[in-house]
């Protein structure tokens, strides 16, 4: 019979080599890339760029200036973020700690835009007849994660204001939809997850919240570019943000509007896509000396509980001039 430990194993190596074969059809296109001939996307299944991808408009942008935009879906910030530093993307967006990660391991990309902070988009969930009811209770416990994830520092900051050692939990480290299963299945006992995936828990599921982000993170979304993309094709990138900021202003004032087209794109229901839209911040901006301060209070906890192999400074991932 083979066991769950071969299935995963077998299921990572699938992945591995269709990534590796993802990259090696998009390596030969990095040159291409330079001449700004394509601008190739890495998306999650949500958010604005998603919104982007929907409405078409980058396309028609950039079409003027003999410009593709070729669009790649990544199930999280981490996976996307390896695609950027392989070559395989030049722009995505991610949470606030997967550049952190990325960075740490030698990532040569640039923060290059950020939305405004959106707390309620993460949280802590347990089933709804779990009997955990507050963080504290969460002490040897088993909680899901994605490592390396927006939700990552979620968990550590929740723990800390509840007085609870990070090593006094069991993670377990996986993807969305791994966790879901886990989590349905009662394999584990709590969930730290990202909407629309949350919005998905709470309104299928009947999850319950036991802590979102409010008064813990900022959980600001980044924009992020290879740094010899950016550097080669700056008005490309800020073409890229502009259309961004108007998708934002149009998606905030027409919150139907947007559910409509994130259900479409995304194949979740309506119901659970508009929870998630509302709970959304829009408005892209350029990123601040604030906002990479607060990047850095990240890297450094992460550095103290030695989740990233050595500390980084994150403004040296800033770009060198304005877009």
């Amino acid at each position: 019979m083979t066991s769950h430990l071969d299935k995963r194993s077998a299921r990572r190596r699938t992945l591995g080599m269709m990534f590796a074969a993802a990259v090696a059809g998009a390596l030969p296109g990095a040159a291409m890339a330079q001449g700004a001939k394509v601008v190739r996307i890495g998306y999650q299944k949500y958010g604005t760029l998603t919104l982007l991808k929907g409405r078409g408009t980058l396309e028609k942008r950039l079409a003027a200036k003999g410009v593709t935009v070729k669009w790649t879906e990544f199930p999280a910030g981490p996976v996307l973020l390896e695609g950027l530093n392989v070559g395989s993307i030049d722009f995505g967006t991610v949470g606030e700690a997967p550049p952190i990660f990325a960075q740490a391991a030698g990532a040569n990309l640039v923060y290059v835009g950020n939305e405004p902070p959106s707390p309620s988009s993460e949280a802590i969930v347990v089933p709804k007849g779990s009997a955990i009811r507050t963080v504290a209770d969460l002490k040897g416990k088993k909680i899901a994660l994605n490592k390396g994830s927006n939700v990552h520092y979620l968990l550590v900051r929740a723990l800390e204001k509840a007085g609870i050692d990070y090593k006094d939990v069991q993670t377990v480290f996986l993807p969305p939809a791994d966790a879901r299963a886990s989590f349905e299945r009662g394999a584990v006992d709590a969930w730290v997850i990202w909407d629309p995936f949350l919005a998905a828990a709470e309104k299928q599921l009947g999850a319950r919240v036991l802590a979102d982000g409010k008064g813990l993170v900022s959980n600001h979304q980044f924009y992020l570019a290879a740094r010899p993309y950016a550097e080669a094709q700056p008005e490309i990138i800020r073409i890229v943000i502009e259309e961004l900021a108007k998708v934002d202003e149009w998606g905030r004032r027409n919150i139907k509007e947007v559910t409509a087209i994130l259900a479409a794109q995304t194949g979740l229901e309506s119901s659970i896509v508009e929870l998630a839209a509302q709970r959304y911040s829009y408005g892209v901006k350029a990123v601040t000396p604030e906002v990479i301060g607060e990047q850095q209070k990240i890297a450094d906890v992460f550095a103290s509980l030695k989740l990233i192999p050595k500390p980084i400074v994150v403004k040296d991932a800033q770009l060198a001039f304005k877009l």
